[in-house]
């Protein structure tokens, strides 16, 4: 019995993505998205192309870091500049790392002081119960940022009573990875500490293509993961909640066209704090949140641009989600948001700039028999930047149990990050504007199994072009097809198989570099036997350059992995996972290594 909860379960959430008409329908109903329009929904009744990767699939895949998982979804993918904890650039439908908002429990994870946008090498996962991905263009709900969309990382609550849980890995290049859980939950007071830590010999960043990883240095890595959430409940109406994740990482890489070097080295801090007050009344859903993001980088050993960063957001909103009729909302909200760099360069010349935005924007969600309708805009006031309103709209009609039809329209504005205004590396840009951007999709769900195309326009595309930052003339476009599928094709065994074909063109037609043409992403997983799970996942790779004039290709691979768990006890589970299990020679980024066939094992405990 309790094989078959689990195999209904990871059936349900594995499909839990913008299509739900399929035979689990009910299980799919307590799945629920707070990323679309910040509100709780049940998936059924988003309109928004959204995917969720829950926390059985991550554990059941022995997945570890947050790239690997999102590559998981149709329409994203990375490239890397090296091993664990390298810098890693995830485009979600061929846009760039740094036009996709990403959020932890809705705490901006975006780093002010870095051109990249958020860094995902450092997020490790451990306590994650789901990951959101909203496709399309979102500033009509978040602001900039969300251009290209936006990945909600969402973390495990309590639950009733005093729990726990350890675990520990080993494996390849000397890699340890251990950690550990505890929460506690009753009538009025929940609490939950997690903390794990990681530490790898890895190998080279760098290496010509095809040398033998051997005959280069380790760049090493390591990192410490800490996290507290608690809530307090107030009396039935009014809930005090409060939150602070420290993640602490110390990275080795090579400098350029040196893959024996031993000095460069960042050393990461990253802080984020959250205060929450929820209060009901009536219809009303009111929420008030205080939070701050805090990055802090040092370079050591770096003799060119920037050796020390920090950067700060602060963030206060308040809105208020209002219930009418049965299914339909009206969310009304405004804030103010600072962002905060200051910065050393290695000429030891000290500089800051700060940025702010005043914003309000409304939503409303209706549903109408079989159809649901989404409205959303925004007014952005910056200080530095022309104010901007944005918008969305989306609908979504279900013909059948199993056919249903979706749409969404959007808007875009990604302003300048300020280390692009100010850029250290090169020359000053007066003239960098924002980026303006339009994008739309439509979606047709049959069972389990969805078509999606998508279109986006971005005009006045910034890019690092000659030592400076640079609006690209005219309109860049970004265009493909997602094909999904997911289910459980024979009794035991659950498949899910996507496929993205993707052009992402510059205003001449001549294609952005680093950026598949295709991607095809399998998975097959097996629960037949008692006690034992096992499965295979891949990826290929279609033709890719590293840069618009095609002379090298990092592209045309196909890697697998695979993953075995076992239920030693009711409480204890062990596993082991090989990863590249070809032993497959690949580059995502011309000069810069990958993991050759690496071998772990672990255990976890729960109690």
């Amino acid at each position: 019995m309790k094989k078959i909860i689990k195999l209904s379960m990871a059936t349900a959430l594995l499909i839990a993505t913008n299509s739900y008409a399929s035979s689990n329908n009910e299980d799919l109903g307590m799945i629920t998205v707070s990323s679309a329009t910040k509100s709780e929904q049940s998936i059924q009744d988003v309109t928004s192309n959204v995917e969720v990767i829950s926390n059985v699939e991550l554990e059941d895949r022995n997945i570890d870091t947050v790239t690997k998982a999102l590559n998981l979804v149709s329409g994203i993918s990375f490239t890397s500049n090296g091993g664990l904890g390298a810098t890693k650039d995830v485009r979600l439908r061929g846009m760039n790392n740094n036009r996709t908002l990403v959020l932890i429990d809705g705490i901006k994870y975006q780093d002010p002081s870095s051109t990249s946008g958020a860094s995902t090498s450092h997020l490790m996962l451990g306590d994650i119960e789901k990951i959101e991905i909203i496709k399309g263009a979102q500033s009509g709900i978040w602001g900039a940022d969300a251009t290209a969309g936006v990945v909600n990382i969402i973390t495990k609550n309590p639950q009733e009573g005093t729990h726990g849980s350890i675990f520990g890995e080993s494996g390849s290049f000397n890699t340890k990875k251990y950690g550990m859980g505890l929460s506690h939950k009753e009538n009025k007071f929940d609490i939950k500490v997690s903390a794990q830590k990681i530490t790898s010999d890895s190998f080279s960043s760098r290496a010509p293509r095809y040398e033998d990883l051997n005959n280069y240095e380790d760049d090493k890595y390591e990192n410490t993961t800490v996290s507290l959430k608690s809530n307090y409940n107030i009396n039935d109406d009014s809930t005090l909640g409060v939150s602070v994740r420290t993640i602490d990482a110390k990275k080795e890489y090579d400098s350029f066209n040196a893959p024996n070097d031993e000095t460069m080295k960042s050393d990461v801090s990253n802080k984020l704090y959250n205060l929450t007050y929820k209060q009901k009344y009536n219809k009303h859903n009111i929420k008030l949140s205080l939070e701050r993001s805090e990055f802090s980088r040092d370079e050591i050993g770096t003799t060119f641009g920037v050796k020390s960063f920090n950067g700060k957001i602060n963030n206060i909103e308040i809105n208020d989600n209002i219930q009418y009729n049965n299914k339909d909302f009206f969310i009304l909200g405004m804030g103010t948001s600072d962002d905060n760099v200051d910065f050393v360069k290695v000429d030891n010349s000290e500089h800051n700039k700060k940025n702010r935005d005043n914003f309000l924007y409304i939503t409303n969600s209706n549903t109408l028999n079989n159809t649901i309708l989404t409205q959303s805009a925004r007014y952005d006031k910056y200080n530095n930047f022309d104010n901007k309103f944005t918008g969305k709209l989306g609908i979504k009609h279900n013909y059948s149990r199993d056919i249903y039809v979706s749409s969404n329209i959007g808007t875009g504005y990604n302003v300048p990050n300020i280390m692009q205004e100010l850029n250290p590396w090169g020359t000053i840009n007066n003239e960098l504007n924002p980026e303006n951007s339009k994008s739309a999709d439509i979606t047709l769900g049959y069972k389990s199994l969805t078509l999606t195309y998508f279109y986006s326009r971005v005009t006045d595309l910034i890019q690092w072009d000659n030592s400076q930052y640079k609006n690209l003339e005219g309109k860049s476009t970004f265009k493909g097809i997602e094909v999904d599928y997911k289910n459980e094709i024979l009794d035991n065994i659950l498949f899910n198989i996507n496929y993205t074909y993707l052009s992402a063109k510059d205003k001449d037609g001549v294609d952005l570099p680093r950026r598949a043409d295709e991607t095809l992403k399998f998975g097959l997983d097996f629960y037949g036997i008692e006690k034992l799970h096992f499965g295979i996942n891949g990826e290929y790779i279609g033709s890719r350059y590293d840069e618009k004039e095609k002379t090298t290709q990092t592209g045309k691979y196909t890697v697998a992995n695979f993953t075995a768990n076992y239920d030693l006890m009711s409480n204890v589970k062990i596993y082991t996972k090989i990863d590249n299990i070809t032993n497959k020679y690949y580059q995502t980024v011309d000069g810069f290594a990958t993991s050759p066939r690496a071998y772990y094992a672990g255990v976890k405990v729960s109690f």
